[in-house]
């Protein structure tokens, strides 16, 4: 038998108390200094999820999580619908505003009698024709040396024509013929030679369209004008063109009997312009006004008639035309016309209903509703 011998201590573990591995414990047990230390050894995994008990296993199954998706889904379109609600307020309470402010605006300016251009055709010669034609008439006269042809525009819905004093000038009969061919007999109210403008009265007439008289101070050179008369008779010829030049020094004979040399035979009225005679001698009775010269197309019987601007209104009054040639079958507009300004005629309209300068003649108004055929006028063209 072997003995050993061994110093106290040498064994620590057989001087301290005795120490049982526990049940189930790791064996071998650990050391009694811990190891020196290391690199981190890694995260463990996590564990896995136990299974469910019984009571787990019988508990109703969780709501689902379709309603919580459809109330964040909904939040988008419901504030959609809110921006698109608010415009729709703002832009009726706009539109209303609007439309209260063109009202006020309307109810607060003064009628003004007449007719004006549709928004639609504003612009545009055939706008402007279709308005203004009703209140354009056209003027036949009976004088001791023939018969003549005028045009006149319609100042008053029970029949007020206001003219070229030459148009009526000597006339012991008129007829006037509507847009629409209806004729009325006329007489006349008053004259004014000096400025070339007559009133006449149709016999019977009441609900005729009158037309518009505008602002001649407002024109300027190369606005687009439009022409509406009777030249030849024919009724309602309607010719276009521009505003050429203002304030042209035009004279004219007072009257129809004081013009010696006038060329019967290309119908021209006589008138003189920087000295120059146009279409005959004027003679010594002359008169002379700031006239608006005009390219639009102008021939014998648009005197008296209608200058138009874009709006419907009456700007001025045709009254003399150059017509080169003395022959009638090649006379004609080369773009060389004159109106008297519709304010001279505004300003003279108060004279003339009191008879003007001129007087108002010896017209006879007592023809009826005979279209002037006793007075020899015929039918129209």
């Amino acid at each position: 038998m072997t003995e050993n011998f061994r110093r106290e201590g040498e064994y620590p573990q057989e001087n301290g108390p005795a120490q049982s591995a526990p049940l189930g414990g790791a064996y071998p047990p650990p050391p009694a200094y811990p190891p020196p230390a290391g690199p981190a050894a890694p995260a463990p995994a996590p564990a896995a999820a136990a299974a469910p008990g019984w009571f787990e296993a019988h508990q109703p199954p969780p709501a689902p999580a379709g309603p919580a998706h459809a109330v964040r889904a909904k939040r988008p379109v419901a504030l959609l619908a809110a921006v698109a609600l608010a415009a729709a307020v703002v832009g009726g309470g706009t539109a209303v505003g609007v439309e209260q402010l063109l009202a006020s605006q309307g109810r607060g300016g003064g009628g003004i009698s007449g007719t004006n251009v549709s928004q639609s055709s504003t612009g545009t010669v055939a706008g402007v024709a279709e308005q203004v034609s009703p209140s354009v008439v056209r003027i036949d006269t009976r004088t001791g040396s023939g018969q003549g042809t005028g045009s006149g525009i319609v100042v008053t819905a029970d029949g007020e024509i206001v003219t070229n004093n030459h148009v009526v000038d000597g006339a012991t009969a008129i007829q006037v013929t509507m847009s629409d061919g209806k004729k009325y007999t006329a007489k006349t109210v008053g004259t004014d030679p000096d400025k070339d403008l007559a009133l006449i009265k149709l016999q019977g007439a009441s609900g005729l369209k009158a037309a518009r008289l505008g602002d001649s101070d407002g024109l300027r050179v190369g606005d687009q004008v439009v022409a509406i008369g009777s030249p030849d008779r024919l009724t309602g010829t309607v010719t276009s063109g521009i505003v050429s030049a203002l304030n042209r020094d035009v004279n004219v004979p007072k009257s129809e009997q004081q013009a010696p040399q006038r060329q019967r035979g290309n119908g021209g009225w006589p008138f003189s312009y920087d000295g120059q005679q146009f279409n005959g001698n004027t003679g010594s009775n002359t008169t002379s006004y700031k006239a608006i010269q005009t390219d639009a197309s102008l021939n014998p019987g648009n005197s008296g008639g209608a200058l138009v601007n874009m709006n419907g209104e009456i700007v001025g009054m045709p009254s003399a035309i150059y017509s080169p040639s003395s022959d009638s079958s090649s006379a004609g507009s080369v773009g060389l016309g004159f109106a008297i300004p519709v304010n001279t005629v505004k300003s003279d309209l108060a004279s003339l209903r009191k008879g003007g300068s001129g007087g108002a003649g010896d017209t006879k108004g007592d023809g009826g509703d005979n279209g002037g055929a006793a007075y020899g006028f015929g039918t129209s063209f």
